[in-house]
């Protein structure tokens, strides 16, 4: 019973030999790490953080203008054929003149001279509108590059050069002395430009959203007592072509003649693209409601399409000749316009059946 206890005992374990191996020998390299070695990356392109518009898509390219077309070879050799024509009538009346009298012909040579002058003025105009034209034109683009793809210094010079068209716009002189106070405290580029939309532009939307509502309203009504078709389609074309140019002026492109036509085309090429050029008698029934358009008359309903046509050719024109698209601020839409135009229908329908009963 009473045995010795054992007294403890201590064993050397033998050294393993592939353990021993395994640590003297080189760590082996992870494969992911080899196949990355020969993968060669280029952080500007690959990093999917350095575009923070990749998944917006990108804008169109802005339409490229031919300099030279069959149309403008024949009108221009077409103007320059009439153009000598007419200094050799003049060059002979002249000379007959003086043939008669010395004072004759120094008061047609002053006169030629004199309508000389007025040309190359008109010219010169002419040629400093389409400038600016082209300048909001290209500001436009620039504005929805910046939108999809930001950068600093894109950014900050398209808020400049924006600021130098809003220059002689008393609306957005505020505006302007916001954004010069606050250029070098704004550092994000989408930040820059929202601000900038807002602060100058703001207040000229303000303005031409009016704008676009009275003339639609003064459409309507014309068009809706006019007896005439020919006076509702005269109506509508030169309160259309009157709006159009009143918006240029106020967003600073101010276009000439010739630059007016040009606007013109450029808006109609607009409506064509986005498909709002077409509007018929189901418009009413569609956008209006099917109630009040079997309320409606004739006369009225054709009133309410015009309106509406009107509204479009605003808001055509308003996505052509601001010099940024729109973005922080929400773009006008049909039914920002639509309840005002058929209150005023409504008003019409009611005055009319009074004077009827």
């Amino acid at each position: 019973m009473n045995e010795t206890p054992r007294t403890p005992q201590s064993f050397q374990v033998p050294d393993d030999a592939p353990a021993k191996a395994a640590k003297t020998s080189t760590p082996r390299e992870p494969t992911a790490v080899r196949e990355m070695e020969r993968i060669s990356f280029s952080p500007e392109a690959d990093d999917p953080f350095l575009h923070e518009g990749a998944g917006v898509p990108a804008p169109l390219p802005p339409r490229k203008r031919r300099l030279l077309t069959l149309p403008r070879l024949f009108f221009g050799a077409l103007s320059l054929l009439l153009s000598l024509a007419i200094g050799l009538w003049v060059d002979q009346l002249i000379r007959d003149l003086f043939t008669r009298s010395d004072w004759l012909g120094w008061t047609a040579a002053s006169l030629a001279a004199l309508a000389l002058v007025a040309l190359l003025a008109g010219v010169l105009r002419e040629l400093w509108a389409l400038r600016r034209l082209s300048s909001v034109e290209r500001l436009h683009a620039r504005g929805i590059e910046q939108i999809t793809h930001p950068t600093r210094d894109g950014a900050r010079a398209l808020i400049g050069e924006v600021s130098g068209v809003l220059a002689g716009r008393p609306e957005a002189k505020a505006g302007r002395a916001e954004m010069a106070r606050l250029m070098d405290d704004i550092i994000d580029p989408p930040d820059l430009l929202a601000l900038g939309e807002k602060e100058m532009l703001g207040p000229l939307d303000d303005k031409a959203i009016p704008m676009i509502l009275n003339s639609a309203k003064r459409v309507s009504v014309v068009t809706a007592v006019s007896p005439r078709a020919i006076v509702d389609l005269a109506y509508v074309l030169f309160e259309s072509g009157r709006l159009i140019r009143r918006i240029a002026e106020l967003y600073g492109a101010r276009p000439g003649t010739i630059g007016f036509i040009r606007l013109a085309r450029d808006v109609l090429a607009h409506l064509a693209v986005t498909g709002s050029i077409a509007v018929g008698d189901g418009l009413v029934q569609q956008v209006v409601g099917h109630g009040l358009a079997a309320r409606l008359s004739a006369r009225l309903g054709e009133g309410v399409v015009n309106g509406l046509m009107t509204v479009r050719i605003g808001i055509a024109a308003l996505d052509t000749v601001r010099p940024m698209p729109f973005n922080a601020r929400k773009r006008p839409a049909m039914t920002d316009f639509l309840s005002e135009l058929t209150r005023l229908t409504n008003a019409e329908k009611a005055q009319d059946d009074t004077i009827r009963s």
